[in-house]
Order: C-alpha cells, then structure tokens, then sequence
C-alpha cells in the first residue's frame, strides 16, 4: 500500500492496541534499534511489549489479518535495524515469557520448559546447575530461546535440533496458537519454517540427566574460548552463514576483508565473519560493509554468502 495509506492504517491499528489496555501500552515511534545489540538503528512507528500468553494473544488477534509490517525482535542479536526505523508493528517478549522450569526427572522427554524471553546463557546455566547436560553450548549465545528455535542457533557442535522437543508457536498474522513438535519445525543449519510473523512464545527441552559432572568445566571453557576467539563491542555475532563444507570467516579473511572499514562499521580484526559498529554509529555503514563484504567474496571465491543477520526497515530484505 502507498506511503501515506499505511501511516493511516498504522494509526488505527494503534488505536485498537491501545484499546488493549496492555500492561506496559502500545507506544509510537518507539526506538527499537538501540535494542539490537549493534545499538543503532531508529524506531518502530508501533512498539508492544506482550507481558504473558494472554496479553500475546490479544495482540495477535489485532494485527491478525490487518497486512501491517510486523518485526519480533527478542533479544536484537540477530538484527540491524535502518537508521530511518521501521514503519510497522515491533513485538517484544515482556518479562513474563523469560520463565524457566528445570525439572530433574523426564516425563515425555520434555525436562526443561523455558519461556520464549528466556536468554540462552541464563539457561544454560541454570540446566548445569540442575545437572542436565547438552545445552551447555548456548551460554555464549546472547539470544533467547524463541530466536534460537526460529533460527536453530548452535555451536560448538550442537544446536536446537538437538535439544527441542516442541514450542509453542502464537502466529501473528492469522492469531492462532498451537504447539509444533520438533520434527514440525523441519530445523536445518540456522532454519526452520517458521516465518517471521511467528512468535515462540515456550519451548520444551530433552536433555541429558546424567548428572552432567562436567557441566561447569564446559561452560568455562566456552566462555574463554569466545572472548578468546570473538570480538566483544556492538555486534551481532557471525554476520553470514557457513557455505556447505566451508567457514565464511575463512572465506573473508582470504578475500582481503578482515579489518576493511566503511565509515562507524568495521570487519572485525579479531573475527572476519563480524562487524562492529562504533557508538553512536549509522546502520546504513553496517549494511554497506556487508555488501562490500560479500562482493569480495564473490569475486575472490565465487561463492555468495548468505546473510545469518536479519535486516529491518530497510528498502531491500539483504544487503
């Protein structure tokens, strides 16, 4: 719809969120970008912050059907947002979806049920603590639970696949709510079917009770092995995707790309397959250096690399 139809048709649909009385409301031109752990970015002409179920519910029955542009953005580190914001609908998980219940003993296999909201590291931890295994790799991971099951996130050998056993999954633009069995998800390196309009709202874990007499040993090792490894600053972790049999970093670093600078974005020197961006810097700088980054590439190795970062409010979905 043209420019001026959709501000129009943000305006109502803000005024029907407004009706919902939500508990933290509906606010305008909010700024969503300083929330991505890029921090920059503008902000979303709609922003809701969905406090539990219910109130996710309610939101979803709104924008159900309404066409509006819709973005989720969990914990942001997966996403650059453009400087000039986003016009459309941004939904963040409020507090009540970061619950977390570790059961020691399995029933249907599901022994851990966390919330959507619920960040990685915090869960890792908290299942070592409980003495399960096999998600001690997500406490490097600064994403939640819902990011991590939409994208499949991993590392250091193992991801959600392996783990999940369903989420509960609230689509925003037709309001349904039902759960998906993992086989459902059809989860493959950083994918699954789940669209971007379709929330995680919980997700039941399979782990490990062996006791997991390691686990803490593991989750140092993890943890010094990224600050060894990875660049801390504004950035959003491994900027593409592996090619099948081979390591975008690898790929960068080759192409003469490691360190390369456009304006406040930089490949980082420490990891080729991340950019940071300065403080107080322009997402368009991110965006530009992924697409030279890719460039060289192509021309180095005639691969083309995938985006792994989601990109927000800008003209075109890559960069």
């Amino acid at each position: 719809m043209p420019d001026g139809d959709l501000s129009g048709h943000l305006d109502d649909l803000g005024g029907s969120l407004d009706g919902l009385r939500l508990d933290e409301g509906c606010r305008r031109w909010h700024p969503i970008g300083p929330m991505t752990t890029y921090r920059v970015g503008g902000a979303a002409s709609l922003y809701v912050r969905p406090q539990g179920l219910p109130e996710l519910e309610a939101v979803a029955a709104v924008l159900a059907g309404s066409g509006a542009p819709v973005v989720v953005i969990g914990r942001g580190s997966n996403l650059l947002v453009a400087d000039g914001g986003f016009e459309g609908v941004a939904v963040q998980l409020g507090d009540g979806f970061e619950e977390v219940l570790v059961d020691g003993s399995v029933e249907g296999g599901v022994n851990v049920v966390a919330g959507g909201g619920a960040s990685l590291p915090v869960v890792a931890r908290l299942t070592v603590q409980s003495g399960l295994s096999g998600f001690e790799w997500a406490v490097g991971v600064p994403g939640s639970i819902g990011g991590a099951v939409r994208m499949n996130a991993g590392g250091h050998g193992s991801d959600m696949a392996a783990v999940l056993g369903w989420a509960d999954v609230v689509d925003l633009c037709d309001g349904t709510t039902r759960r998906l069995q993992v086989d459902e998800l059809e989860l493959g390196y950083r994918h699954s079917v789940l669209t971007a309009t379709q929330v995680v709202s919980a997700a039941g874990l399979e782990l490990g009770t062996d006791g997991a007499m390691e686990g803490e040993a593991m989750l140092a090792e993890i943890i010094r092995w990224r600050r060894e490894n990875q660049p801390g600053g504004s950035n959003a972790g491994s900027v593409f995707t592996n090619p099948p049999g081979d390591s975008a970093g690898r790929l960068i670093d080759l192409a003469g790309a490691k360190g390369l600078r456009i304006g406040t974005a930089q490949v980082s020197p420490k990891h080729a397959n991340f950019i940071q961006a300065d403080v107080g810097g322009s997402a368009e700088d991110v965006r530009l250096l992924m697409r030279e980054v890719r460039q060289r590439v192509a021309d180095a190795h005639g691969v083309v690399l995938e985006s792994e970062t989601v990109l927000v409010g800008f003209d075109t979905p890559g960069p």
